[in-house]
């Protein structure tokens, strides 16, 4: 995890911001040490780096690599975050990872696109994340990639909304993270309503995994699914009470600090933080 001393969303790089909404920077680093916290109370141990300065995004390190093994295949962000990328690859470096770079017209939007799952790698595609990039991912790690899309953002007209920032397609399930989460190598949660046919058709396929089905009110406006799970405990918003009980349902323990700054960027609990091991 970094910090949210530079966060802002002066520049609305997805369908979540607005970049007219003011930023309460001291209630932001509030919350992200509300959200620390309660990932050690579910036994994750958390390394913290300093954000990197003048990155309104620096916030949000799962976009900065996919961690496997004892190598970071690192991301190809937005134009606004291109700074974010030395950063991070030197604090990935110095903590003994082997960096691994993907051709730069290759867009890939790290741990936020690419969710590991036991031996599965589910992957996003189009909007953050090239098609292009699930080769190389297939390639430099030993999981199986399953591509999946999530639906566009359309206009009234119903074309796609291109980003006026990025100049990169929008959907409101821009990075896959906001639309499955893994809470074990052998059961996901996800939100079929977030995804295309042919995508939903994809996991629903997936004969040995168990399935969590979010609604889509809670995935889009409780971001139910951009969570942190060990496999006993999860961390997520609390803005989900019917994923939550489903959650407890299970025998799994539920820690759900409260943000609202850190949405105006885009993010949550999953987005804040990068797995390393």
């Amino acid at each position: 995890m970094s910090g949210a001393d530079y966060f802002d969303d002066g520049y609305a790089i997805n369908a979540h911001m607005d970049d007219k909404l003011a930023v309460d920077i001291t209630l932001a680093a509030t919350e992200h040490a509300n959200v620390a916290e309660c990932l050690k109370q579910a036994g994750i141990t958390v390394d913290k780096v300093a954000p990197p300065a003048s990155c309104q995004d620096g916030v949000y390190t799962a976009n900065w690599a996919l961690v496997h093994k004892n190598f970071a295949i690192m991301a190809n962000l937005p134009n606004i975050r291109e700074a974010e990328e030395p950063y991070a690859e030197k604090a990935l470096k110095d903590r003994g990872y082997e960096i691994i770079k993907l051709p730069k017209d290759v867009h890939f939007s790290g741990q936020g696109d690419a969710l590991p799952c036991g031996d599965y790698l589910f992957v996003g595609t189009t909007y953050r994340t090239s098609p292009e990039a699930h080769y190389y991912l297939e390639k430099h790690t030993d999981l199986h990639v399953i591509s999946l899309q999530t639906i566009p953002q359309l206009d009234d007209s119903g074309n796609l909304v291109i980003n006026k920032v990025t100049g990169w397609p929008d959907s409101f399930f821009y990075d896959l993270d906001l639309a499955l989460a893994v809470i074990s190598p052998g059961l996901i949660a996800w939100c079929p309503e977030a995804f295309t046919e042919e995508s939903r058709i994809k996991i629903r396929n997936i004969a040995d995994l168990e399935k969590i089905e979010v609604s889509l009110d809670e995935a889009m406006n409780g971001f139910a699914c951009n969570l942190v799970s060990t496999g006993k405990a999860v961390v997520m918003g609390d803005r989900a009470p019917l994923f939550k009980a489903e959650l407890e349902r299970r025998g799994l323990t539920v820690y759900t600090p409260h943000v609202t700054e850190l949405l105006k960027g885009g993010g949550f609990i999953r987005c804040v933080t990068l797995t390393l091991g």
